[in-house]
C-alpha cells in the first residue's frame, strides 16, 4: 500500500472469529484516513487497522467501532455497506468472486 513502516505501532490485543477456534495476534496497528464514496458524495474518517500476517479473502475488517463511527448499515447477504453522505446514501459493494474464489 506504500505505507512507510515507521507508521505502524505494536499491537498487543488478539482478536477472534477470523480463523475458526483460534485467536489471531496482530503484528501491529496503523492509523489511516479512510474515505468511502465518490468525489461528489463521500464520508471520511480516521480509523485504526490491525496488521496481520496470514492469507485471507479479507483486505480489511470493519469492526463495531468503525460501523458506529461511519453509521454503516451492513448487508452480509449482498456484500454491501450503506452509509449516509452529505448528498445522499453511499453504497460500498463487495465482490462475490473474490469472496468465493480465494486461493
Amino acid at each position: 500500500m506504500g505505507i512507510p513502516w515507521s507508521n505502524p505501532c505494536p499491537s498487543k490485543a488478539p482478536f477472534y472469529g477470523i480463523i475458526p477456534r483460534k485467536e489471531v495476534m496482530p503484528l501491529e496497528h496503523i492509523w489511516l484516513k479512510v474515505t468511502f464514496g465518490q468525489l461528489e458524495n463521500f464520508h471520511k474518517e480516521p480509523l485504526t487497522f490491525e496488521v496481520v500476517d496470514f492469507p485471507s479473502i479479507y483486505h480489511a475488517l470493519l469492526k463495531r467501532p468503525c460501523i458506529t463511527k461511519f453509521m454503516v448499515v451492513p448487508n452480509y447477504t449482498y456484500l454491501k455497506l450503506k452509509m449516509s453522505g452529505p448528498k445522499g446514501v453511499i453504497t460500498v459493494e463487495g465482490s462475490f468472486k473474490q469472496a468465493y474464489y480465494y486461493e
